[in-house]
């Protein structure tokens, strides 16, 4: 049975069964706390934890999921892999213990034709938490499994909680006996390798407190409404239908290391080794797709940094078994035709996918060519230091200046008998990412726990938004938290996050700002709100000063936003949606949205390209998108089903969580696009809209920067000034300009092109002077001195070379010249291959000279070059210079 058909038998025997099939959330986890989704029950954790109201009671779904804290082991095993999809089935407060087992027995062990699985009931083995006694008489007694095949395993195997405080209750799990060609037999207590988990079961009890790891908390008491959550690994059922040893032997994981084998000559089952990199491209690969197929792009931070990481070590993989050229697109193809038949969108997008890949393919070999030079090179030094461990801040250089994954690194370097100092390259790397993250976390989720935003939710129900028709209004406090402790007051000065019951302030989200203005009591009190946050589901947060009096929980107020802002920034998200639509028309789908952000008259977008867009087609957009302002175009809203969002080919930002009903603005004939912000009434109220320029921010992702309205035009008033103090310099008309100063830029570089050359001559003369100057010591003849200062490096190491040629008779020769350039000290040294001979070499005297400037250098043996931060050293370096070949010598 294929993977795509024990999927449409999942979701079609539960649908049967009174459930509500959901389709798989975006593995873009919508929780701060996540960076891609690594579970089936996560986007049903608002559901369990009571801040949103479940679609259903009964639900199931399919859902894609990533996890890669083994990722070094992927490929080292068969049971590791990154990516997996989850069938579960979910009750909330509907059935429980005996309907979940009933469920799972009946959907394992009924025949194909009655839409069941037709797994042997005699091979299946069941294990219940050590105290259920209730989980085990229904298995026994119900559904009739021998008492001799049902097993208890303690809470670390079979208990379950998020690691919080909250939901949590006992497991059963089911396994299945794959016979003793796989081990002893005994059950899965004893062999979890031959009685292999397929599905488990959870039933959602009890209330957990606080504690550490699985076992070390304790149970407050019984949950007032019982849940299932359940899940069945897909991979793992398909191993066991297909008749494979593992998972990687499964279609859509044997597929892609087929055509690997095809791309590089290997044979999977002929070595240890090309079996790895082979397991560890099938994974690594499918992975990617899946996410770029979510809006994931390759990057140096968060989830962008994961597919960088899994994409470049399977190209890695893939040149370690001989491939050459590229490789990503063939392997990508075989991916989306094998999962397209689950997720039909990855054929739909195969363009951009591909396009996505093959960008960061190509970044990576550049980068492997250089980043391997600068690995070797450190390598070697490590070594002939006589040392073990590669530095951590060659590992963090590689990472950052080449883009090599920590793994990669560390792989490398093992080859070559190092270990890497991870802790050093790891502490870098958090003082990085500390400095950037920072103000952002405190910006998105405030300075409460969020569980006070959820108390306020539960008690008072989610903020109703009025802004949409509405700048100001009543409304009345609901809650008040004051340096992020809720409080049942607040005064003068004091920093406040208020919660409304309804409120006109838009909450930042979907690229635009939120929204500002005052909050205001009958008694006189002033809020100035700053900005505005969702940081749980459906609670608007205001957050700002109070300016005057005292605000208090329950006190009615008149809210009213900055009106003249929020238009500014309703005519830059317009203006986005106008740039969306006119790069799709001018690049094809491939220009999706990758972010934006739209501020008060000025936005920026970010969208998929593998490559700069040309200025003439940046010229025709902004074209397009001017005409249609000038056509006087409606921009309406409407809130439709998700479904027929999409048959009106209404296009949704990748990343993004929609929910079954969804706004749809549409902008007359020329844009429909999925979007819960603010926006002008009609194109005409944009004005204008200039694109300032485009650029790189990631691997195949581009920005758009722009300015919109009044801001627009100031700024081309004030490049009408430009021109105009141009046409006075230049004595010409505005199109005659370029050529213009075209011609005098020219002029200028020829004219610096002559200075170079009479200084090259002038520093060069000085060389036959230097030669008659050479000290002999102890037979070396030692050419020292410092040179005009302003001196270039290429000129003096051109200088020093000339020197060192002209020294005659086979007699060894050390040359170092000194100069100082921008205010600091430079060295070049050269020896000859007698003076090699003797243990002089450049990159030792080069260090010695540059240390004691207060510098760094280094190089190869016959020339090097260094500098320093103390020009008046140089003459303690030349002295230091002397005395180690004095001592080599």
């Amino acid at each position: 049975m294929e993977s795509a058909e024990i999927r449409r038998r999942w979701l079609s025997f539960f649908e049967e069964r009174g459930h509500t099939a959901v389709p798989s959330a975006s593995l873009i986890a919508d929780d701060p706390t996540l960076l891609l989704v690594p579970a089936g029950m996560v986007p049903f954790k608002p559901y369990f934890l009571g801040e949103v109201k479940p679609p259903a009671p009964r639900v199931t779904s399919v859902q894609k999921c990533v996890r890669t804290p083994d990722i070094e082991e992927v490929g080292k095993t068969t049971r590791h892999g990154t990516f997996f999809q989850m069938c579960g089935n979910f009750s909330f407060g509907d059935y429980f213990k005996e309907g979940a087992i009933q469920l799972a027995w009946e959907a394992l062990t009924n025949s194909v034709e009655d839409g069941g699985y037709g797994l042997d009931p005699e091979k299946l083995w069941i294990t219940v938490y050590l105290d259920d006694d209730e989980a085990e008489a229904i298995w026994r007694d119900k559904i009739g499994v021998p008492a001799e095949r049902i097993q208890r395993l303690g809470k670390k195997d079979n208990f379950w909680s998020m690691g919080v405080p909250g939901p949590c209750g006992p497991c059963s799990e089911i396994n299945y006996d794959r016979g003793p060609e796989f081990g002893v037999e005994g059950g899965p207590a004893v062999n979890d390798e031959r009685y292999v988990e397929i599905w488990n079961l959870v039933f959602m009890q009890y209330e957990r407190g606080a504690g550490d790891g699985k076992e070390d908390f304790p149970i407050l008491g019984d949950l007032p409404s019982k849940n299932i959550d359940t899940g069945l690994g897909l991979e793992r059922l398909a191993m066991i239908l297909q008749g494979v040893q593992n998972m990687y032997e499964t279609d859509t994981l044997r597929v892609v290391m087929d055509k690997a084998t095809e791309l590089t000559g290997v044979r999977y089952g002929a070595e240890k080794g090309t079996d790895v990199s082979l397991r560890v491209v099938a994974d690594h690969i499918r992975t990617s797709v899946m996410l770029i197929g979510d809006g994931v792009t390759p990057g140096n931070e968060g989830r962008g940094y994961v597919l960088r990481r899994i994409m470049r070590r399977a190209i890695r993989n893939m040149r370690l078994m001989g491939a050459t050229g590229s490789v990503v697109k063939d392997l990508v193809d075989v991916v989306i035709d094998t999962m397209g038949l689950q997720y039909p969108e990855l054929i739909t997008d195969r363009k951009r996918i591909e396009t996505v890949a093959l960008a960061e393919e190509a970044a990576f070999l550049k980068a492997l060519k250089g980043g391997t030079n600068i690995l070797e090179t450190a390598v070697t030094e490590t070594k002939a230091a006589g040392g073990q461990v590669l530095p951590g801040d060659k590992a963090f250089l590689l990472h950052d200046t080449w883009g090599f994954p920590i793994d990669l690194t560390l792989e490398m370097a093992a080859e070559q008998g190092l270990s890497v100092d991870e802790d050093g390259f790891r502490r870098l790397m958090q003082e990085q990412r500390d400095k950037a993250k920072a103000d952002a976390r405190a910006k998105k989720t405030g300075h409460a726990d969020l569980s006070a935003y959820r108390e306020v939710a539960d008690t008072s129900g989610a903020t109703e938004f009025t802004g949409y028709t509405a700048t100001a209004g009543e409304s009345t406090i609901v809650g008040l938290l004051v340096d992020g402790v809720p409080s049942p007051a607040a005064t003068e000065g004091d920093e406040v996050e208020v919660v409304l019951d309804r409120t006109p302030f838009y909450a930042e989200g979907g690229g635009q700002l939120a929204d500002t203005g005052r909050i205001r009591l009958d008694t006189g009190a002033v809020i100035e709100i700053r900005d505005v946050q969702k940081p749980v589901p459906g609670v608007h947060v205001h957050k700002g000063v109070v300016q005057v009096g005292e605000v208090t929980v329950g006190a009615p107020v008149f809210a009213s936003i900055d009106s003249t802002r929020r238009r500014a920034i309703a005519r830059a998200h317009s203006a986005t949606h106008l740039t969306h639509q006119a790069l799709r028309d001018a690049l094809g789908p491939t220009a999706a949205q990758a972010g934006s952000e739209n501020s008060p008259g000025r936005f920026r977008f970010d969208f998929g390209s593998p490559a700069a867009v040309p200025g003439t087609v940046l010229t025709d957009v902004e074209q397009k998108i001017n005409e249609v302002l000038s056509r006087e175009l409606d921009v309406q809203a409407e809130v439709m089903s998700i479904d027929e969002a999409k048959k009106q080919g209404a296009i949704a930002e990748f990343g993004e969580k929609y929910g079954e009903r969804v706004r749809v603005v549409t902008i007359g004939d020329f844009s429909k696009e999925l979007c819960g912000g603010t926006h002008v009434h009609n194109t005409a109220q944009l004005g204008l809209v200039k694109l300032l320029g485009e650029s790189s921010i990631g691997s195949g992702v581009r920005r758009i920067e722009a300015l919109v309205g009044v801001d627009a035009y100031n700024f081309l008033a004030r490049e009408h000034t430009v021109v105009a103090q141009l046409q006075e310099l230049v004595k010409g008309r505005p199109e005659e300009l370029p050529e213009k100063i075209a011609g005098m830029l020219g002029k200028l570089k020829d004219a610096e092109k002559e200075i170079e050359k009479f200084r090259a001559e002038k520093v060069l003369a000085a060389a036959a002077g230097l030669v008659e100057s050479a000290k002999d010591v102890r037979g070396v003849a030692l050419v020292t001195g410092q040179v005009p200062d302003g001196t270039s490096a290429d000129d003096l190491r051109k200088l020093v070379l000339d020197v060192r040629s002209r020294i005659q008779g086979g007699r060894p020769a050390v040359v170092a010249l000194f100069t100082t350039a921008n205010g600091r000290p430079l060295t070049v040294i050269a020896t000859n291959e007698a003076a090699r001979e003797r243990g002089l070499k450049a990159g030792d005297l080069v260090r010695t000279a540059a240390k004691t400037l207060g510098g760094g250098g280094g190089g190869k043996p016959d020339v090097a070059q260094g500098g320093g931060t103390n020009p008046a050293a140089i003459g303690d370096a030349v002295a230091a210079v002397e005395r180690l070949v004095t001592e080599t010598a």
